[in-house]
């Protein structure tokens, strides 16, 4: 059994969490809390020095960049959101926000999803699993294609497009449940080796 404080207090919390499984109880809640509260103080304090230190006070104090002033003026804007008054302010800053990242993220998002899919889709040797992707891929656009109704030829295409969406969702699925598994097991590793020492 291991001797280090921490461990033990991982152990605890680690026991904490999975006192769920049994039901709500005052364990999993303080576990809980204190896993939100110092996700918050962690970010709270990354956020200070890497966004306010590093982006308004240096460039504003040493190196005079006062143009910084409006941006930062625009992004306190959001708290007036705690204002029963003033809380329309807020949407000013929303709506640059919202509109900057949807003007930068539109070229990536086509470079990276549509570009670069169709790019893969068009396959460079004439396989059995190239056939499959292509007939996969055309089948489910053609599912999505909602503006003719589905019948004949294009509702039987659109029929296989579902089955190849159902083993998409499954091999997600199964993806998932295999990373908890994952998770699951090396906490137990933890639990039995760190902790309590009955493994090797």
């Amino acid at each position: 059994m291991s001797t280090n404080m921490w461990v033990w207090v991982a152990a605890f919390l680690t026991l904490c969490i999975y006192s769920f499984l049994y039901r709500d109880n005052p364990f999993y809640k303080f576990a809980e809390h204190l896993l939100v509260g110092v996700s918050l103080g962690y970010y709270v304090a990354i956020y200070w020095h890497d966004a306010f230190m590093r982006r308004v006070y240096n460039p504003l104090v040493g190196q005079h960049h006062y143009w910084v002033v409006i941006p930062t003026f625009l992004g306190l804007l959001i708290f007036a959101r705690f204002s029963k008054r003033w809380g329309w302010l807020s949407r000013w800053p929303i709506a640059f926000y919202v509109g900057a990242l949807a003007g930068m993220a539109v070229p990536s998002e086509f470079q990276t999803y549509i570009f670069k899919h169709l790019q893969a889709t068009i396959p460079t040797v004439v396989t059995f699993s190239a056939f499959v992707l292509v007939v996969g891929v055309v089948t489910t656009l053609v599912y999505f294609f909602f503006s003719a109704e589905q019948k004949g030829v294009l509702g039987r295409t659109a029929a296989v497009g579902i089955y190849f969406i159902m083993m998409a969702f499954g091999a997600g699925f199964g993806y998932t449940v295999m990373a908890r598994v994952s998770l699951l097991i090396g906490r137990l590793q933890f639990l039995l080796h760190d902790w309590l020492g009955i493994i090797r």
